[in-house]
């Protein structure tokens, strides 16, 4: 196991490495120019000088080994001097003064690095985002299972009702509606999702929860309704084999034999659904978070887009693409955990 997850990682270098370039390349195509936002009123030399310092003016590949310098070699040792600094793990090793001024990724749009707009708004995603892929997968997981333990029974069917409508219904229209039914008509929770909220006590505790709610209940909507039909067949797949009639007949209790082998059985192909689903989780955010103008990963990669902000938008684009690589690996990983016949070696 160990080897091949070493092998894997090895593998994911080139492979993220022709991602970032298809990506580059692509988005070199982009009509627009950056420098249009520039007021008029700024001379014809100071925009050259601006083109030059942001890497317009060179050509493709030149740029596009800039991004890779910045990316993988200066944002690493501006991250490690922070880790030194001013992290609370590692604030009292010595500071390692690795960065010496070298030029980071340059967002167009703010003129500020770009990996520090990401840090600034990952712990938003990570609140709304984060929480609701918890709650989805934790009320998925027991509908699914009991509705294939208790097939075409009354709580089959009604789950079965709803996965449909969570499938169904995207959410664009899901949050509106949250919207005007539970803030315009009822008054229960803000419409408007506020990043700059601090939570100092009970009561701003309770405000950050309610605030919250509707976010998270649009995004766990599309996961339970997902992973509760995958596992919901992965279960049924396992309760007809001649392993568990086996193990009812050696006389052990229903209970080990449904929630200990036929579950670590059917865990095998949803966890590579719960995995995967990690970073498309964080794409699919970005319409529920400009709906509920939440401040997070997906409403900045929507601003970048429409500004024309090639930088921010390679970056926020390779990161989705790393969280693809790694989960996969862990999916792989997990396999051979869950599943003793399943060896890489």
């Amino acid at each position: 196991m160990l080897t091949y997850a070493i092998r894997r990682l090895v593998l994911s270098v080139p492979t993220l490495l022709f991602i970032s370039f298809v990506i580059f390349m692509l988005l070199q195509l982009a009509p627009g120019d950056p420098m249009a936002q520039v007021p008029l009123t700024v001379p014809p030399e100071v925009k050259q000088k601006m083109r030059e310092a942001l890497g317009v003016g060179e050509p493709a590949l030149v740029q596009y080994w800039k991004w890779l310098v910045q990316v993988f070699w200066t944002e690493p040792k501006v991250f490690i001097d922070w880790l030194t600094r001013d992290s609370f793990l590692l604030g009292w090793v010595p500071d390692t003064n690795l960065y010496q001024g070298e030029l980071r990724v340059i967002s167009w749009q703010t003129r500020s690095p770009v990996m520090d707009i990401v840090l600034q708004r990952i712990p938003q995603t990570l609140w709304v985002v984060g929480l609701s892929y918890v709650v989805g997968v934790l009320i998925a997981l027991p509908i699914g299972i009991y509705s294939a333990y208790r097939q075409y029974s009354t709580f089959d069917q009604a789950g079965t009702f709803v996965t449909m409508v969570g499938f169904s219904i995207p959410p664009f229209f899901t949050g509106p509606l949250l919207i005007v039914i539970f803030s315009v008509y009822l008054g229960w929770f803000p419409s408007i999702y506020d990043t700059t909220h601090i939570v100092n006590d009970w009561e701003s505790f309770k405000y950050q929860l309610s605030q919250m709610i509707m976010p998270v209940m649009v995004l766990a909507l599309q996961t339970t309704a997902q992973l509760s039909r995958y596992m919901r067949a992965s279960m049924l797949d396992n309760l007809n084999q001649d392993y568990v009639r086996t193990a009812r007949a050696k006389g052990l209790s229903e209970a080990v034999v449904v929630m200990v082998h036929v579950l670590r059985n059917s865990m095998i192909p949803v966890i590579t659904v719960i995995a995967l689903g990690v970073p498309a989780i964080f794409g699919g955010a970005i319409i529920t978070e400009n709906v509920f103008k939440v401040n997070g990963i997906g409403q900045l990669l929507i601003t970048a887009l429409f500004a024309n902000d090639l930088p921010m938008v390679m970056t926020l684009t390779f990161i989705f693409a790393f969280l693809i690589v790694m989960f996969n690996l862990i999916a792989d990983i997990l396999y051979g955990l869950l599943d003793p016949r399943i060896r890489y070696d």
